[in-house]
Formats: structure tokens, C-alpha cells, sequence
């Protein structure tokens, strides 16, 4: 997997350095020769984090090209280059998404710097374009407790975007969103509901206000007063932000239940690791709310809701086992607080995951 290089005989002015420090490399990667490592421990961690998922794509990216002697063929070289690097900043960007919504914020890092380096070589080093990526490498920073380093990340951001006339709402919210989650991991809680009042400001005029995208910032608010133990204030967020999901995701079964079965993308890796993991936390708790006071038919409410969306969810992923795992839940809390104006969408749910679980136990069996 790797190969051992002396930085000595490299060619004079040629620095090979390592993808993750950017200190002098010693290891390449055998398989695709063109990325380079300090040692063993970088390369295992950018193999792990996004290596292995790029390996042959780098090659035509960084390694050498023979001169072009016609401008066709280097006009041509130069438009498959670019499109080559939107493939990698593509796919970089939504793994250390992904990662970081899993909460796998170191392992998201080595992705992250593949997203910068990529947007780098697109756009140069002081486009707008670099803002997502920052962002998403101050994130990850956070996340794994590097908050120095996170907060040099979004002063990039805030400098770019400082810079550039016209910046759009939505790079607006993003990075409004990023400070909010700084200041939550320094315990700055104010600047961090400010900063989420933000996110929700520019996200809700860019998408709308009854948007899953603006629902986010409602959510991150929630977690903040959470915190403060202001749970009367956060429920209610809670509560806005699982109606919202749960109008969203009713209107994507609605279209699958249209199209038949025909199965369109309805999330990327990046949004499902998001919706999962905010239907979970509300779900847990208002799960929790439910036991301390079993009496409040709300909370059971909000459970109806939440393990209905779910439920929604793994079906648009074809998951059939989560399905009727959520679905049944649903019904349970559909029946404890006497709701039944969602019976028979999760009893359809239910039915089609049945059905779907049946067939492959049966072709199992026959094969």
C-alpha cells in the first residue's frame, strides 16, 4: 500500500509533502503513486477517510502530462482536468459531510483538506468558492474538540466572504451556522443563538421559512436552549422542526407512491446522515419528556410524529426492516394518545414493508 521515498532525490525545487501536515512526505501510495505521506499513520487515516474512494481518480489529476503540440489537444486536456477536480471536490465534500453528520469529525478531516486543496486548484486561493470548504473543515474541527484551528478556518471564511459583493444567502447561512457551532463548543451560548438567528434568517429567505433547511438552525437553536436548560423553549423548536420534516417527508412518499416503482434519489449521503440524526435526538428527547410525564398526551404526540418520519425516511431508502421497526412504533403511540389521523399512512407504510420483506425471504429461500 505504501512505498518508501528519500525527499533527497527529489528534483531540484520539488517538494513532496504529506496530504494531511504538509510536511515532507517519506511514503507514496504504491497504487496510485501521486499521493504522499509523513508516515504510516497520515496514510492510514486518509486511506480510511477518503483515499480509498479517490485513489485512480488523483492519478490523471496530479500526475505529469506529456506536452501537447496542437492547442485542441491542450484546450481538451485542460476542460477534462477541470471536470476531473468537480468530480473529486464533489465527492470529497460530500464524504467529510457525511462523516462529520455520523460524527466521525477526525476521520472527516483528511476529506475536508481534499475538498480545499480541490476548490483551491478550481477557483484559486482566495474565491468564494473555498467558503464550503472551510465551513465544513471548521466543523469537523469542532466536533473533535480542535477549536483553534476551527476558528482559523472560519476567519477564511468570514475574510472570503467579507471580500465578496453579493455573497449568497445561503453561503451566508452556512457560515452563520458554523460560528453558531463554535460558540457552542466554547459555552458562549448568547453569541451562539445569535449566530443561529442568523443561520435562520438567510435560510429562510433563500429556501422559505417551513423549509428543511431553515428547520436545521431551528434545531441547533433547540440543542443550545437545551443546554440552558430551557426546555419549555427548545420543546417548542423541537416541535416546529418535526412538523416540518414530517410535511417534507410525507410529500417524497406521496411521490414515490405516484411514480410506482420507480426509485428516485431523494437524499444524498450527506442529508440522510443529517435527518437521522435530528429525528433521533428528538425523538429521544421527547421519549424522555414522555416518561417523566406520561401523562402529557404531547409528548406521545411528537413521538406519533417523529417515529412516523422515521419510518418515512427508511422507506424512501428502500430499508424495510427499519420501516416496520418505526412504523410499528408509530402505531403504538398512534394508539396511546388516541391519534388517528395518521393511521392509515403508517398502516400503508407497514403493509408495503411487510409485503417487500415477505418477497425477499421468499427469494432467499428459493435460491
Amino acid at each position: 500500500m505504501s512505498a518508501t521515498i528519500n525527499p533527497l532525490s527529489n528534483p531540484k525545487g520539488e517538494k513532496k509533502l504529506c496530504e494531511l501536515c504538509q510536511k515532507p512526505a517519506y511514503l507514496q501510495c504504491s497504487k496510485c503513486r501521486v499521493a504522499f505521506y509523513c508516515d504510516v499513520v497520515h496514510q492510514q487515516a486518509d486511506w480510511n477517510s477518503i483515499h480509498e474512494r479517490v485513489c485512480e481518480l488523483l492519478i490523471p489529476v496530479r500526475a505529469s502530462t506529456p506536452f501537447r503540440s496542437l492547442q485542441a489537444d491542450r484546450d481538451h486536456h485542460r476542460v477534462q482536468a477541470q471536470k476531473r477536480l468537480e468530480q473529486l471536490l464533489e465527492l470529497s465534500h460530500t464524504e467529510a459531510k457525511r462523516q462529520v453528520l455520523e460524527g466521525k469529525y477526525v476521520e472527516a478531516l483528511p476529506a475536508g483538506q481534499l475538498s480545499l486543496r480541490c476548490a483551491m486548484d478550481l477557483y484559486g486561493p482566495d474565491a468564494v468558492e473555498l467558503v464550503p470548504a472551510y465551513l465544513l473543515l471548521a466543523e469537523a474541527n469542532v466536533g473533535s474538540g480542535s477549536l483553534t484551528k476551527a476558528e482559523g478556518y472560519l476567519s477564511q471564511a468570514e475574510w472570503t466572504v467579507m471580500k465578496t459583493p453579493g455573497c449568497s444567502l445561503t453561503i451566508l447561512h452556512q457560515l452563520h451556522r458554523n460560528l453558531g457551532h463554535l460558540y457552542t463548543a466554547l459555552g458562549n451560548y448568547e453569541s451562539a443563538l445569535l449566530h443561529f438567528g442568523n443561520d435562520v434568517y438567510y435560510a429562510s429567505e433563500e429556501f422559505g421559512l417551513n423549509t428543511v433547511e431553515t428547520a436545521g438552525g431551528y434545531f441547533l437553536m433547540a440543542e443550545v436552549f437545551s443546554k440552558q436548560e430551557k426546555l419549555d423553549i427548545a420543546n417548542s423548536l423541537y416541535s416546529q422542526v418535526a412538523s416540518t420534516w414530517h410535511a417534507h417527508l410525507s410529500k417524497l412518499v406521496e411521490c414515490y407512491n405516484q411514480i410506482g416503482n420507480q426509485r428516485a434519489q431523494y437524499f444524498d449521503e450527506a442529508q440522510l446522515a443529517e435527518v437521522n440524526h435530528m429525528l433521533n435526538v428528538m425523538l429521544e428527547a421527547q421519549e424522555q419528556d414522555a416518561k417523566s410525564h406520561p401523562a402529557l398526551s404531547h409528548s406521545l404526540g411528537q413521538s406519533l410524529l417523529l417515529c412516523h418520519s422515521l419510518a418515512m425516511r427508511w422507506f424512501l431508502c428502500n430499508n424495510h426492516d427499519k420501516v416496520l421497526e418505526f412504523g410499528r412504533k408509530a402505531m403504538e403511540f398512534s394508539l396511546q394518545c388516541e391519534q388517528k389521523s395518521l393511521t392509515e399512512s403508517i398502516h400503508s407504510l407497514i403493509q408495503q414493508a411487510e409485503k417487500h420483506y415477505n418477497a425477499q425471504q421468499t427469494h432467499i429461500i428459493h435460491h
